[in-house]
């Protein structure tokens, strides 16, 4: 009698995960992310999560298209960035017209011009600590972080090899403006209308 089974994956060391070992996980609707060959994952996001990407996403991409400024990628959107093997998927990304060679057939290819990342209770320190050291390591102009549990938005500007932090945490009640974006200001209270 022949048993069939099926053989147990081994998966690498945290620290040794390679694009390959990325492709291969399951498409089972976690979010997996590598950074310098350690696996990230993350479940789905919620509906609150998603209603705020939606709702930023709509700004950003009502701005960019009336002045003709580039393109507007939401998740899922594999970037990748130079210094890292594995495409990572950031919320809501931002490519100017003057850099749209980066856009490849699969992923972006490169450096994009913004990137924004939208806090989620199970990876919040994923998104303040990991991807924030790789986007100022790849040298993206400018990062925003989006809380929707407290309603603020963060700007950080790519400055002499470091983010600055501009002008704060903005609150509902306050704007937050773009350098790379330029004209584009935006009322806290209308990225998160929809919760």
């Amino acid at each position: 009698m022949t048993l069939l089974y099926k053989p147990v994956r081994k998966w690498p060391e945290q620290g040794q995960w390679t694009y390959d070992d990325w492709r291969s996980l399951p498409d089972d609707g976690t979010r997996y992310e590598v950074i310098d060959g350690t696996l990230f994952m993350a479940p789905p996001p919620s509906v609150a999560h998603q209603k705020t990407s939606n709702g930023l996403a709509y700004l950003l991409t009502d701005y960019v298209y009336k002045n003709n400024l580039g393109q507007i990628f939401t998740a899922p959107i594999g970037v990748h960035l130079p210094n890292q093997d594995v495409p990572l998927q950031p919320d809501i990304v931002f490519v100017a017209r003057s850099n749209e060679e980066i856009i490849g057939s699969q992923y972006i290819e490169g450096v994009p011009d913004l990137v924004i990342e939208i806090l989620s209770p199970s990876n919040w320190p994923y998104d303040r600590n990991e991807k924030f050291l790789t986007y100022q390591q790849a040298g993206v102009p400018e990062y925003w972080i989006v809380d929707y549990r407290a309603k603020t938005v963060e700007r950080f500007s790519f400055d002499e090899g470091e983010y600055l932090l501009w002008k704060g945490i903005r609150h509902v009640g306050e704007n937050v403006a773009s350098q790379v974006l330029v004209g584009l200001e935006i009322a806290v209270a209308d990225i998160f209308r929809m919760l």
